[in-house]
């Protein structure tokens, strides 16, 4: 069985920073695309930003110049780099990864619990 565990989430004040951290634990091949993602009190999920096993990543437009994605290969884990931390940061960011559990098979979708970020004013 495939594990997502996030870790890292906390209270800060506005301009403040947070690192995140998503560890994916089991039996498995291979991690192919790891991603954040947030959903905040009353709204729909939303991508934040993702990585490919290459180390290529991608952000949501308001994050780019705050937040940097990042993981380690040997560790199976991801992180977030998120500073300059508004209050509309506040939300519940959750770990998502496709995992190849052996080799020459498919790829599954697995999520983590999530963890709260909350940026006070």
């Amino acid at each position: 069985q495939v594990q997502l565990v996030e870790s890292g989430g906390d209270l800060v004040q506005a301009g403040g920073s947070l690192r995140l951290s998503c560890e994916v634990s089991g039996s498995f091949f291979r991690i192919n695309r790891m991603a954040w993602y947030r959903q905040a009190p009353g709204k729909q999920r939303e991508w934040v930003a993702d990585i490919r096993s290459s180390g290529n990543p991608n952000y949501i437009n308001y994050v780019k110049d705050r937040f940097i994605i990042s993981r380690s290969n040997a560790d199976n884990t991801m992180y977030l780099q998120m500073n300059s931390l508004k209050p509309e940061d506040t939300a519940v960011y959750l770990c998502h990864a496709l995992v190849v559990r052996v080799v020459g098979g498919a790829q599954y979708n697995y999520w983590g619990q999530g963890t709260q970020v909350t940026v006070s004013s």
